[in-house]
């Protein structure tokens, strides 16, 4: 297998959270030498001009991250009219921020599935969430809650308009039945 494609691979798979050194041998099974030479290689392949990402080391860990140089055009891209339209993983993380805000990325994580960093970012460009503070969490995560412009995009006069989420499916009377009769108090009348 071709290790450098591996090593890219994994890159792309933790996105902004990144991968340090020590992951990377350990995923890998390869020595601190043979992960640095990889990063080396990977990092000069990304640095030439016809190239869009290259490798940063942020916060003790590499992630690909886009060239400074280009940031204008991604800024476009974000704040575009044309991408006025959310895809369906935009509603998924909209959603779960509306119906359990305030809310840490994390916190969305876990109820996706997946990362949600880029669908964040992109309600952020939107103005359709915004940070509403800092957890009590450790590391003080961001709090996000959904913005005014949620409201007019969706046509909403307020987030207690949204509309009620369907709780559970109670079409098994028998096993609810079961359930509420072991838990039902006796009446022990013996004297």
């Amino acid at each position: 297998m071709d290790k450098l494609a591996i090593l890219e691979g994994l890159l792309f798979v933790v996105g902004d959270e990144g991968i340090t050194l020590d992951n990377i041998c350990d995923i890998m099974s390869i020595n601190k030498s043979d992960a640095q030479e990889l990063l080396k290689k990977l990092r000069e392949e990304y640095n030439k001009e016809n190239r869009g990402i290259r490798i940063s080391f942020i916060g003790e860990s590499f992630k690909l991250t886009t060239k400074q140089e280009h940031k204008v055009y991604y800024q476009k891209l974000l704040t575009s009219k044309n991408s006025d339209v959310l895809s369906q993983s935009a509603l998924e993380t909209l959603a779960i921020i509306a119906y359990n805000q305030p809310i840490t990325r994390m916190e969305i994580d876990e109820l996706r599935g997946i990362s949600s960093v880029n669908m964040i970012r992109k309600l952020l460009a939107k103005d359709l969430i915004k940070i509403s503070g800092k957890s009590a969490l450790p590391g003080k995560p961001n709090l996000y809650k959904t913005t005014s412009e949620f409201l007019d995009y969706f046509g909403l006069a307020s987030i207690s308009d949204l509309p009620e989420l369907p709780v559970g499916n109670t079409s098994n009377s028998e096993e609810q039945d079961l359930f509420t009769s072991i838990y039902k108090e006796e009446n022990n009348d013996a004297k």
